[in-house]
């Protein structure tokens, strides 16, 4: 992996002008171990306290507080829809770029620059915890997670948790590099700007994953694993505690290497009866974030934010695994959402992605009525209610933050 030592290969990212960007392969480009990875931050020299990102917009909402400018950032604002990006790609797969520091990191910042979003999120793949501890997967193009081999039975699923998600720390070195390398840029933009920015980590939530796992890639409906979850009841519980345990492991990694803030992202729990998803998954959910959780006891207390798609029916469950922020989908307004869940919790979301191809003053309402519903939390986090598209006009995310920013909240409305 890039990092592992001076004699690796690996692309230097410069940027020229605007958000262009030239790419230089050298023979000696990546640092030795010394100079970039560290096992762990101290809490002195994380970013929450080295760079001030316990101050910024973002963490404080996450923390409860209101700033007067509402801060955005946007699910999936690293990647695809930028002409830099691709550009980027052009060569090599998703893997290759997830694991190439010097990309991953400038890929990251790509949306930071362009957009004036209040945070980055860091540029991988739900899936790459799964690659790192030796599991057989590819992102295909257009298509999405492809294993090789599928998971369905008992034996199946007991030879897989065999699997040591230690592997994680162990093979991880490449993600500590594109992290802190991100970090340190992000502390230079946000000197720039006057502003700390924090860096987001991310990781797939258990059932996410075991849905790809046992349908083998992407599904329409995730009928093999709704069917596990009754069918074998004990193999369905090996297979999401050991997906807990990795992909905590994984968000854990993130956020001690500087991410300022972590979120789980269930993608697929909205296709769960209720008290299936009770009773099978949001326990995994509860045990995926205990990694992160168990940092406080070195001085890391990040904020933390769990997100899923369709999840409507569920958001009280959701929030109530000791989240400081819930994402909300485009599917429910906010000020319904805070009903359902009863907490006092900040409130993510929750443009409709579909109103980024609308008129500019159809969009520009429908943001203003997705930050008026926002108020009834106790903070509010701009987002879209889910990724953004990959044939996205960047002109218009740019125009969207802008559209956020100079929103104000009214006078009455404070808490």
């Amino acid at each position: 992996m890039g990092g592992e030592a001076d004699e690796h290969a690996g692309p230097v990212v410069s940027r020229t002008k605007g958000n262009e960007v030239s790419i230089t392969i050298n023979a000696h480009s990546s640092p030795s171990h010394g100079s970039i990875i560290i096992a762990s931050a101290t809490a002195a020299a994380h970013p929450l306290t080295a760079h001030g990102t316990s101050t910024s917009r973002l963490v404080g909402a996450l923390r409860g507080d209101r700033p007067e400018i509402t801060p955005v950032w946007f699910m999936r604002q690293a990647g695809r829809s930028l002409p830099e990006y691709r550009a980027l790609r052009a060569t090599g797969t998703m893997l290759d770029a997830c694991l190439s520091p010097e990309l991953a990191s400038e890929i990251t910042m790509q949306p930071v620059r362009r957009h004036g979003v209040d945070a980055a999120v860091f540029f991988s793949d739900i899936i790459v915890p799964l690659h790192l501890v030796g599991v057989e997967v590819e992102i295909a193009a257009g298509r999405g997670p492809v294993f090789r081999n599928r998971v369905r039975t008992a034996a199946e699923i007991a030879a897989l948790v065999r699997i040591d998600p230690a592997l994680v720390e162990e093979r991880g070195e490449a993600v500590v590099e594109a992290v802190q390398r991100t970090v340190a840029m992000l502390a230079e933009e946000g000197e720039q700007r006057g502003e700390p920015l924090p860096l987001i980590g991310f990781a797939g939530a258990p059932f996410t994953l075991a849905a790809y796992l046992v349908e083998g890639g992407p599904s329409k409906d995730h009928l093999g694993a709704r069917s596990l979850v009754h069918s074998d009841p004990a193999a369905w519980a090996d297979l999401t505690a050991w997906l807990a345990e990795v992909t905590g492991r994984f968000l854990a990694l993130q956020v001690r290497a500087g991410a300022s803030a972590a979120q789980l992202f269930d993608s697929w729990a909205g296709a769960l009866a209720p008290a299936d998803y009770r009773r099978a998954v949001l326990p995994a959910s509860a045990a995926a974030l205990e990694p992160v959780r168990a940092l406080r006891g070195e001085g890391l207390d990040v904020p933390l934010i769990h997100f899923g798609v369709g999840t409507g029916e569920i958001l009280a469950d959701m929030a109530s695994i000791g989240v400081d922020a819930i994402g909300v989908d485009y599917r429910v307004d906010l000020d319904d959402a805070m009903t359902r869940i009863g907490r006092d919790l900040t409130v993510q979301g929750n443009l409709d992605p579909a109103l980024l191809f609308a008129p500019e003053d159809v969009r520009r309402r429908a943001a203003h009525a997705a930050l008026a519903s926002g108020l009834a939390a106790r903070a509010h986090v701009f987002n879209l209610g889910h990724g953004v598209p990959m044939n996205t006009d960047p002109t218009v995310l740019t125009d969207l933050v802008r559209t956020v920013h100079d929103w104000r909240a009214p006078a009455e409305s404070a808490r």
